[in-house]
């Protein structure tokens, strides 16, 4: 047996059942032993998509993400995708190839390590055929339990070698410690709870550690409780769902009615949440507020922020049930909930500025109100970066688990490798993407990749013909946008240029057609909404007033 077949069954003994790789020298051998034993395996256009597939794989299914590249540029081309996954806390193990040990020269050499690193990543360099077995465990243990992304790099001569037939290999999970709820000390606890019953107007903001832990239900109890009102982070969107008194998103997204009622908050209560400079919206959001942060590993500062006045740590879950427990019939009567208040976020528009759209094209706001009342809403919901990813995220009635946001590291142009691993994740549903022009296109040729695999995908591109954040801010610094406009061009016949279906959309009436159209047939399709480049949404309104007011 050679090494690079030993390596595949070693990795198909970790569970791995998708695949994500761009075939080079180094990893292509591999790659074909590892489809051979089972896993599908998606072969992209570009490495850095096969890495972010990987990443939004890993989100939708809480597992290790998996991705393969050759060495040298392939690793290179990781660059950015690594960071993003370092940031967002996402288990992924890269198999990079390396350049030959024996040889003195090759064309792709390239000392990986320090690139993988300096991303935050951690190398596990495999020199040493006995090292093989405990290296790919060392990486997936790793991987699994502390939820970042891992690269381990084989030469492309060592993975030629020869090997005993028979793989001796011990999967991490027979390694890792068994999961357990940590339980939260009772001095904590009870200190806690003096701070909730001293409040009036409290907000109970779940993140994705509230998710993880299945803690939604006893968080919507605490604030019911002490008459407060819920709220999420962007990643954990959708978590409340259904409940009247869900303020929706926490952080620069949030409403404008959100934000009014965040004014007067003096507690909140941050589950499972990281309490970062986005959620705070760089400290604005609450003003007059106290934080109490419930976190398995709270870390005082945060993003160069302090992140609470007092801290219970533990499991999410537990750790609520025990506030619960400990409030008792403490909280007085009153807080923040009325009926007026359940009326208005039922009733009011996430932005009501008035806005007006030049002619030929379609307010966003109004774009995304039409998806919304059209697209069932159990299809998963894929939301990309940039300008346009607000007016997306105000989509309501969905839940978490079908809502997907990987914003970290603020990069454009993931849009399309996450939608197709969540479509690789969640292959029994309907995946909608929602990206950017300028997004779409840095890596549309991955629609390649949708229609070679059958990927059942739609696409709704927000088409301003332009870098949305970039014109918004040149103009209201008072400069010129030149250089951020680039046109509309024909992304529909871009789409149908890769084989897939495209549509242009250029009135609200035309959505529903189109989404029946879809619906009533196989495969992908991508839809080129104009809409206007005047819209500016509420986030860039407030870091970027028009020149002059």
């Amino acid at each position: 047996m050679k090494i690079h077949d030993a390596m595949a069954e070693m990795i198909t003994r970790e569970g791995i059942r998708h695949h994500f790789t761009l075939l080079g020298d180094a990893n292509m051998h591999f790659a074909q032993r590892l489809e051979a034993l089972g896993a599908q395996t998606v072969h992209v256009r570009h490495e850095h998509s096969a890495c972010s597939m990987a990443m939004s794989y890993a989100r939708a299914t809480g597992d290790v993400g998996f991705c393969s590249v050759t060495c040298g540029p392939g690793l290179t081309q990781l660059a950015t995708a690594l960071p993003a996954a370092v940031r967002a806390g996402i288990p992924v193990v890269v198999f990079a190839g390396e350049s030959p040990l024996r040889s003195p020269w090759y064309n792709q050499m390239f000392d990986q390590g320090p690139l993988v690193r300096a991303c935050g990543a951690e190398y596990i360099a495999v020199h040493s055929a006995d090292l093989l077995a405990s290296s790919i465990q060392r990486a997936f243990l790793s991987a699994r339990l502390d939820q970042r992304p891992i690269v381990v790099g084989v030469p492309m001569d060592l993975q030629k070698a020869e090997i005993d037939d028979k793989v001796d290999y011990r999967p991490s999970r027979e390694v890792m410690p068994a999961p357990t709820r940590l339980r939260p000390d009772p001095a904590q606890v009870t200190a806690a709870a003096d701070m909730i019953a001293a409040a009036d107007r409290v907000v109970v903001l779940g993140g994705r550690g509230m998710v993880r832990s299945g803690a939604s239900r006893a968080c919507r109890d605490l604030a019911a409780a002490c008459s407060g009102v819920l709220a999420t982070t962007l990643p954990a969107r959708g978590a409340f769902c259904g409940d009247p008194f869900d303020m929706g998103i926490a952080g620069g997204f949030s409403t404008a009615l959100a934000r009014e009622v965040f004014a007067d908050v003096d507690l909140v209560i941050a589950v499972g949440a990281s309490v970062t400079h986005h959620t705070l919206d760089g400290g604005k959001l609450f003003p007059r507020a106290r934080t109490l942060q419930v976190d398995l590993a709270p870390r005082g500062i945060n993003q160069g922020r302090v992140v609470a006045d007092g801290f219970v740590q533990g499991d999410a879950l537990a750790a609520t049930e025990a506030l619960l427990d400990a409030l008792g019939a403490r909280a007085e009567p009153g807080g923040l909930r009325s009926d007026a208040l359940a009326r208005r976020i039922a009733t009011e528009a996430p932005d009501p500025v008035a806005q007006d759209a030049e002619a030929g094209t379609l307010d966003p706001r109004d774009v995304i109100r039409v998806l919304d009342e059209a697209l069932p809403k159990t299809w998963e919901m894929v939301n990309s970066s940039g300008h346009c990813s607000y007016f997306a995220a105000h989509m309501y009635g969905r839940a978490v688990e079908n809502f997907h946001t990987i914003r970290e590291f603020g990069a454009i142009g993931n849009g399309l490798p996450y939608a197709i691993g969540v479509a690789a994740a969640r292959s029994d549903n309907v995946v909608v993407l929602f990206d950017g022009d300028g997004s779409f296109l840095m890596h549309s040729q991955e629609l390649d990749t949708i229609r070679r695999h059958g990927f059942r995908l739609l696409v709704c591109v927000l088409n301003d013909g332009a870098y949305g954040s970039e014109i918004h801010k040149l103009r209201a610094q008072g400069f010129g946008d030149g250089g951020a406009v680039f046109g509309r061009g024909d992304l529909a016949g871009v789409a149908r240029g890769h084989g897939l279906k495209g549509r242009t959309i250029t009135s609200l009436g035309e959505i529903g057609p189109a989404i029946a159209e879809f619906r009533d047939t196989d495969g992908a399709m991508v839809l080129d909404i104009a809409i206007s480049d005047r819209i500016m949404s509420p986030v860039m309104r407030r870091a970027h007033p028009p020149a002059g007011r």
